[in-house]
């Protein structure tokens, strides 16, 4: 049994917990299951750069196994202790260190929500645009560990687009800056874009500059109701590729309306919705007859656009649909939640190739997503004590993610890859590419001290 008295020496009492509930609430994210769960030997607060710093030069020393916590709403295991050692829980460091309107810049340290950067940049006219949909309840750590991206990547592109610099500590408990507070930068290794996605595999990132854009003027948003959801597919592809100025663009298949409906207790036809959102200074009006003209050609139904409170009421369907899939049927629960991106051009196929596996294989599935960057999330709903139902449930959630990667795309367009999806690394990447990786981590971390049995598959 490893001795984690050193533990007390390094940090305030506390900030060290081995009580169960402690180590429970760290032994994994939104998507473990009590079966999947591992409960940390030892649950940590560092307060500084100098306590996590501190903790894992000890870890690292002693071969004791770290692994970074967020808020846990990671969708792919990525929070969970394989190999139990150290839950380094970041929450804790969550100052706004300093916002500087004039280089549209914000420092923060990593365990910040991201609602909180909105809240104190608001003043100043700014925002910080690629929250993802969980950015109220989610650090700009575990944002920066994803590489997370949301329904305005379509737009403003994800998060790694918005992070200038880092502070990140490695396994031994080096610190090290990575990046700049300049726009860009031709100088050495790109160490911050390495960082960032790494999913706490290569350093626990402190600190972070992140970039801010000023509001815009002028925001409209609606619904738009398609006869089939090949058409809804396609009409978001057009609207792309021929230039409409969109913030977000979001799909929600006939199963998905059906739930959400059920959920809000809506009368809204079970038929195939595109939600948008426009921001513009100038010329919103413009871009929207834009928009409905590239979607008429798709013969949509209905085309309801409007402002503030009447546009949050258009797009509440859709915001619903995580609760929505849950109160659906008590026998059924969503299996794993898909994550798939491909080309813009490939956005029909992928959704069509989803539909048609589910329905040979007489399965409930909801299709979503942040269509815009061709991005599918997909809910297969399965009876988990029905094992003929959960292995054909297992077979079209794979079958998807080949089919993606397959179509150029990639197996997680923003949830990592945690536990979750590494068996799908070396089928989108190659073999050469992963073990590059594999160097890569080997290199920053001999001693396997960060994040042990993520990203990458089992090597048998």
């Amino acid at each position: 049994m490893t001795d984690y008295a050193f533990l007390d020496d390094l940090l305030d009492g506390e900030q060290v917990s081995r009580r169960e509930h402690a180590r429970d609430e760290r032994s994994g994210d939104w998507s473990t299951t009590p079966e999947e769960a591992v409960r940390p030997d030892v649950v940590v607060w560092p307060d500084s750069t100098e306590d996590v710093s501190a903790v894992l030069a000890a870890a690292d020393e002693r071969g004791v196994p770290v692994t970074p916590y967020a808020a846990g709403t990671g969708l792919e295991g990525g929070a969970v202790p394989v190999e139990r050692g150290i839950s380094m829980d970041l929450t804790r460091m969550d100052a706004i260190l300093d916002v500087r309107p004039a280089d549209l810049q914000v420092d923060v340290q990593a365990g910040v929500l991201g609602s909180a950067v909105d809240e104190a940049v608001e003043s100043h006219g700014l925002f910080f645009p690629p929250l993802p949909s969980s950015g109220d309840i989610s650090t700009v750590g575990g944002m920066i560990a994803t590489d997370a991206s949301g329904m305005q990547t379509v737009k403003y592109g994800e998060v790694a687009d918005w992070v200038l610099e880092l502070e990140a500590i490695l396994a031994d408990g080096t610190v090290v800056k990575a990046g700049s507070k300049a726009r860009k930068t031709s100088a050495g290794y790109n160490l911050k874009d390495l960082f960032v996605g790494s999913e706490g595999t290569l350093a626990v990132v402190t600190r972070a500059t992140l970039e801010l854009a000023g509001r815009p003027q002028q925001v409209r948003g609606g619904r738009v109701v398609f006869p089939d959801l090949e058409s809804a597919g396609a009409a978001i592809s057009d609207a792309v590729q021929s230039g409409v100025d969109v913030a977000k663009i979001e799909l929600m298949g006939p199963f998905a309306a059906k739930l959400g409906n059920n959920y809000a207790g809506t009368d809204l036809p079970d038929s195939p919705m595109v939600f948008v959102e426009f921001h513009a200074d100038h010329g919103i009006d413009e871009e929207i007859e834009f928009c409905r003209t590239v979607f008429a050609a798709h013969d949509f139904i209905e085309f309801e656009m409007a402002a503030d409170e009447e546009m949050a009421e258009l797009w509440q369907l859709r915001r619903d649909m995580a609760y929505a899939l849950r109160e659906w049927d008590p026998d059924l629960h969503p299996l794993h939640p898909g994550d798939v991106t491909v080309p813009i051009g490939s956005f029909p196929d992928i959704v069509r190739f989803a539909r048609e596996r589910a329905d040979e294989a007489d399965l409930p599935m909801a299709c979503y997503g942040h269509a815009g960057d061709g991005n599918l999330h997909y809910e297969i709903l399965v009876d988990p004590d029905d094992e003929a139902m959960v292995e054909r449930g297992h077979e079209v959630y794979a079958a998807v993610v080949e089919q993606a990667i397959d179509l150029g795309g990639t197996a997680t367009g923003e949830h990592g890859v945690g536990l979750g999806k590494r068996a799908f690394l070396e089928r989108e990447h190659g073999a050469g590419a992963v073990r590059v990786m594999r160097d890569i981590k080997e290199a920053l971390d001999p001693n396997g001290t960060l994040n042990p049995g993520k990203i990458f598959p089992d090597e048998d």
